[in-house]
């Protein structure tokens, strides 16, 4: 005798998802609902009850308040509604393929299409898909479908969607679409049978062509154990389903030949395990080995803590289902695939590809094993981490935590303490600008034993600060520009940092116009374009300008202004000896005291007032020392004629013209009496 263990027997994804899911809620609620059988297998129901999850044949049945579970097979829209107003906290552990179909039904009955759900009428899954949609028609058989093709008025170009049970019969589904394919006009088929269904069955087939006799295990209510003895009886005629070791005859053991032997995906591994027991350990496989020993082999256990590499067989929102070549279904939590928040599953992972990970919980009872990718990336992240120590060389990672003395980096799935003198930020910054950014750090302190790791940012910033300085001084001269941000401001000017390098920018170069403290024009964090104006290379000092040329305002003045030009100017400030007043902004002129009035003042405040605007002329243009003179008495004073202009009395009394050139060239004849 020869045996054959399907590779696909046992748990499904989703129904070990449900079950642990189920386990989970327990040891916190103490009692949990599901609404019917949380699996089809009155065994595994059985020892769920003994734990504490009671299932409810209707939802008036679960107290108020209650915790409850949504079984595999999903339940419909009304339910959740009902649920929501008797004040139950849901656990929503729908088979992701089943609540696929949900949103297609729904979304196509919306858009008036008439449903028809192939599969099997009073399932529970059919029930649930129902429930979804308004307008629908269960399909049990292509005979059915004919049927009530033949039965409906314009059936034929009536706008139909098509689903599937996920456990549905692979050839009925195929034989009933292809039907509507050449039947209908206006037919959607969605192929929503589950692929681990699919592949339950394509094995089953094989396998029950090139066997004596097939065992199928797994519960009689179960559609998808059904459909597997369906298949298989078709192929062999020695095939037989049983719940339980116990109901396998001993007439049965004595077959000669080749035995195949499968299960439903609602069957648990200890049940599969059970019925294999009972077959004798003197059977031998075509390669000598005892049938005991390959049973031993196909059950090995694996134990928390323990290393594995799978293969990715199911890619759902939720989790990662991985097969390790054993009866238990592995899985990984999304969230157990990195601490990075960033990180997308799409982007990393790929069905068929194969993928280590770590132990996490073996549950022998739900045939699951829990496993984590990022725990198994921690154990060999120490050993880079302890590497890295050694080496003083960098590594990477995501910051995940602000505490009270610094953050935490996850490098190589290791979580680094940095404390707040080390983050690199100024005292002033909140490490919270740290949280999600990916850093670079230097590890200071390796202690496995507490599971302790410090590292410094700080220290990578000034190293890399060191070869930029470097770099700079090597190459920098007068000239040169450079893209560098505000770093502090003092009262004669701005300290900005080039790229390692800090250099000044004295208050003067920031603006072509008068400005008390560099605050009025830059602040801290800033990012400016400066060039190098004067440097001291054995001092290391850097003197830079801000301020552009293009922008300078005396350009203006030497195209716009002349001297005799009158002009409208601001009094901005004064001075014992005169007031400056503003002709453009970043230009002013100096009206010097004796030009203020036509009278002696003894100070500029006694004719003018801050802020005033007052007109003056141009008496003077000095572009290399960049001054200018006004003058308000110039405007005053008639204007000064020339030789050949010299006015005639208008009153008959003579007057006395001066050649002195000076400037008050006209002088009446009383004045210049008195003067002698």
């Amino acid at each position: 005798m020869n045996i054959t263990l399907a590779k696909t027997a046992g748990f499904c994804f989703g129904v070990s998802r449900a079950v642990s899911l189920a386990h989970q809620h327990l040891k916190e609620h103490g009692t949990i609902y599901t609404l019917g059988p949380i699996i089809h297998n009155a065994n595994v129901i059985q020892k769920l009850e003994k734990e504490g999850i009671r299932s409810a044949d209707d939802v008036n049945e679960i107290p108020d308040g209650s915790f409850v579970v949504i079984r595999t097979h999903g339940v419909s829209k009304k339910i959740y509604e009902i649920l929501r107003e008797k004040g139950c906290t849901v656990e929503d552990a729908t088979c992701p393929f089943v609540a696929k179909i949900h949103n297609i039904v729904k979304r196509e009955a919306e858009e008036g299409r008439l449903v028809l759900i192939i599969g099997t009428g009073g399932h529970p899954e059919v029930t649930g898909i129902e429930g979804w949609c308004e307008n629908s028609i269960v399909i049990e058989s292509l005979e059915m479908l004919q049927d009530w093709f033949r039965k409906t008025e314009n059936a034929e170009n009536l706008p139909i969607s098509v689903v599937a049970q996920t456990t549905s019969n692979q050839s009925v589904f195929k034989s009933c679409t292809e039907f509507l394919k050449k039947a209908c006009t206006n037919a959607r088929i969605f192929d929503t049978i589950c692929n681990a269904t699919v592949m339950r069955q394509l094995e089953a087939r094989e396998l029950a062509s090139k066997s004596d006799a097939m065992i199928i295990i797994g519960d009689r209510t179960s559609s998808n154990t059904k459909h597997l003895f369906e298949i298989c009886s078709k192929l062999c005629n020695k095939t037989v389903l049983v719940e339980r070791a116990d109901e396998l005859s001993p007439a049965f053991m004595k077959i000669e030949g080749q035995i195949g032997i499968t299960a439903g995906a609602s069957t648990p591994a200890w049940i599969i395990k059970e019925v294999m027991d009972i077959m004798s350990d003197e059977v031998r496989t075509e390669s000598g080995e005892s049938f005991a020993e390959l049973l031993k082999q196909s059950f090995k256990t694996l134990n928390t803590g323990d290393k594995v590499e799978g293969v990715i067989t199911n890619i759902t929102p939720m989790e990662i289902q991985v097969d390790l070549g054993v009866k238990h279904a592995g899985y990984i939590p999304v969230g157990e695939l990195s601490d990075d928040p960033s990180y997308k599953v799409e982007d990393h992972l790929r069905l068929g590809e194969k993928i280590e990970a770590f132990v996490m919980r073996v549950n022998d009872l739900e045939g699951t094993i829990m496993l984590s990718k990022k725990r198994l990336d921690s154990i060999k992240g120490w050993e880079k981490i302890e590497a890295a120590r050694e080496d003083k060389t960098s590594v990477e990672g995501i910051v995940v935590e602000e505490n009270k003395g610094g953050i935490v980096v996850v490098c190589q799935g290791v979580r680094v303490f940095v404390p707040a003198s080390q983050s690199g930020l100024p005292k002033d910054k909140p490490l919270s600008d740290l949280l999600k950014t990916k850093q670079r750090l230097r590890i200071t302190e390796v202690n496995r034993a507490r599971r302790r790791v410090v590292g410094s940012i700080r220290a990578i910033l000034m190293e890399e600060r060191r070869l930029s300085s470097e770099k700079i001084w090597e190459s920098i001269a007068v000239g040169n520009e450079y893209k560098g941000v505000v770093k502090s401001l003092t009262s004669y000017g701005a300290f900005v940092d080039i790229g390692g390098v800090d250099g000044m920018v004295h208050v003067s170069e920031l603006s072509w116009s008068r400005i008390k403290h560099p605050s009025e024009v830059l602040k801290v964090g800033d990012e400016i374009q400066v060039h190098v104006i004067a440097l001291d290379k054995e001092k290391k000092k850097i003197s830079l300008g801000y301020r552009l040329q293009e922008d300078n305002p005396w350009s203006q003045v030497e195209g716009k202004y002349k001297v005799g030009d009158t002009v409208s100017v601001k009094v901005i400030k004064f001075m014992p000896f005169g007031a400056f007043a503003e002709i453009i902004p970043g230009v002013d002129g100096l009206i010097h005291i004796s030009q203020i009035a036509s009278r002696r003042i003894e100070k500029a405040e006694d004719a003018l007032k801050l802020g005033e605007t007052v007109d003056a002329r141009i008496t003077d243009i000095d572009f290399e020392k960049k001054k200018i003179s006004l003058s308000i008495k110039a405007l005053l004073m008639p204007p000064v004629p020339t030789e050949n202009e010299v006015p005639e009395p208008d009153d008959g009394e003579p007057h006395i013209v001066a050649s002195s050139g000076e400037e008050n060239d006209i002088i009446p004849e009383v004045e210049a009496e008195n003067e002698n």
